[in-house]
């Protein structure tokens, strides 16, 4: 087989043009025709002037730095650095730029002043797969995922932490001063860079020594990111937050896919307070009302189902304490009789009611008791209960009945079909975010510029799930339709 010359000394017989390099169903031009179809109003709520200003150096133009954030995005290309050395090396940034090459101090300028406004971009993702007709809202689904801060976990300190830390800066900080002293007859000295670099990290640690010493502060806080908290991830205990997503999957004539629908951001490890707001936040940018949410147990809670109950909203949630349930001797298995306020337990002895318990943590409960010598004398008794001087005590609280209930809702088999289709449904959204976006980890720091990096993380990733839409139409979409 003969071999092909190489040689790139190479001249064309025709002057080379840049479009003709770049296929027409590329998602580079996709993206171009998202921006392009922004309409003015959006760009008034992102606060981007697109006439630019009358005074200084002409600017770049706002819709060529929102296209290479965004396809950026959506190829894992997020830093400033490589957006920059994007533009100078990869043919779908010099097409969607026009082959100016933005620097990286352009491009951050450009993402500071503007990344907490483009959530707009978000919605504007949403609406298009509802304009288009492409968005299945009927079922939903909710999850979260740990993802790692800028910041390592090593950096993390409790109290005697932060004051042993102290103590040493303190002690640094002596010594340096000790050598900056000059007789009065020198100039005067400059002071060096380490000992400026060891009084802001006293500050720091002294800023986060009074939070932690506060009396509803934290346990412990990150010196690098002081929003970051330590949370338990599939990687093991990282520094870092907690992503949350509403997934919905798209029609299956447009090919199927999934969308975004809601994406915030928090640095609480538990996904209790997030099942609410998520669900108002997926009804707002879709207009419409899903029939279904499902979610993880992480969610699960007798205030969430109460919450959901009260705005009419179908949730199916498995059981937290799963395995607790299944046990022969759980509350669940005790007979109730309204009329005379009694339980009665499997082996047909009854619990009346003792009282009340009051926790500062937890709702009122009341609590059902029965006799300790009708305990010792059941067979049951080890495994129902081992308390042989008061007998078995079973507590209720205000959200009992709504967990019975949804017990008995997950237990129907056409909740177990929908509640299986949750795990294809937004599990993989996380993979593809992680491994094909390459956010395995936030770039920024603070819970609000980290907010602000999801949101464009997840608005990237529905534009690759639109473009796979746009690319199979011959002629395009109408945006304005």
């Amino acid at each position: 087989m003969p071999v092909r010359p190489l040689s790139r000394d190479q001249l064309f017989l025709l002057p080379p043009s840049l479009d003709e390099l770049v296929p027409e169903d590329h998602p580079v031009r996709f993206v171009d025709d998202f921006v392009a179809s922004l309409g003015v109003e959006v760009w008034q709520e992102m606060e981007i002037r697109l006439e630019g200003s009358d005074l200084g150096a002409p600017s770049y133009h706002p819709r060529l730095m929102v296209g290479a954030w965004l396809y950026g995005f959506m190829v894992g290309v997020r830093s400033t650095r490589k957006l920059e050395a994007a533009c100078r090396e990869r043919t779908p940034f010099m097409w969607l730029t026009g082959l100016q090459q933005p620097d990286h101090n352009a491009f951050w300028r450009f993402y500071r002043d503007h990344r907490e406004r483009m959530r707009e971009l978000f919605k504007q993702s949403v609406e298009t797969a509802v304009k288009v007709g492409a968005g299945d809202f009927p079922r939903q689904s909710l999850d979260g995922t740990k993802v790692k801060g800028n910041a390592t976990r090593r950096q993390t300190y409790d109290q005697e932490g932060l004051e042993r830390l102290l103590k040493g800066v303190e002690e640094a900080i002596s010594e340096l001063e000790a050598q900056c002293k000059a007789d009065e007859s020198e100039p005067e000295v400059r002071l060096p860079k380490e000992l400026i670099d060891k009084r802001l990290r006293r500050e720091r640690i002294q800023k986060a020594l009074g939070e932690v010493r506060g009396k509803h502060g934290p346990k412990r806080v990150n010196l690098t990111d002081p929003d970051a908290k330590l949370m338990k991830g599939r990687q093991g205990i990282v520094a870092g937050y907690n992503a949350q997503a509403m997934v919905s999957r798209l029609k299956e004539e447009h090919g199927g896919g999934m969308l975004i629908t809601a994406a915030d951001v928090t640095n609480d490890p538990d996904d209790h307070g997030q099942l609410a707001p998520m669900i108002k936040q997926a009804e707002e940018n879709t207009g419409q009302r899903a029939e279904t949410t499902s979610a993880d147990a992480g969610y699960h809670s007798g205030r969430n189902l109460k919450t959901c109950q009260d705005g009419a909203h179908r949730v199916l949630i498995p059981e937290a304490q799963e395995r607790a349930v299944k046990e022969p001797f759980h509350k669940s298995k005790f007979g109730y009789d309204a009329d005379r306020d009694e339980f009665t337990c499997p082996h047909g002895h009854v619990l009346v009611h003792r009282g009340e318990k009051h926790r500062t943590d937890r709702p009122e409960t009341q609590v059902y008791r029965c006799n300790g010598e009708v305990c010792r004398a059941c067979p049951a008794f080890g495994e129902c209960t081992k308390d042989a001087r008061q007998g078995r005590a079973i507590e209720v609280g205000p959200y009992d009945s709504l967990l019975q209930a949804h017990r008995e809702l997950m237990a129907q088999e056409e909740s177990k079909e929908l509640y299986r289709a949750r795990q294809g449904t937004v599990e993989p959204v996380f993979g593809i975010v992680k491994e094909v976006q390459d956010a395995r980890r936030f770039l920024l720091r603070g819970l609000k510029e980290v907010k602000a990096e999801w949101t464009l993380l997840c608005t990237a990733f529905n534009l690759r799930s639109l473009w796979r839409i746009w690319a199979k139409s011959p002629t395009g979409w109408r945006w304005a339709a």
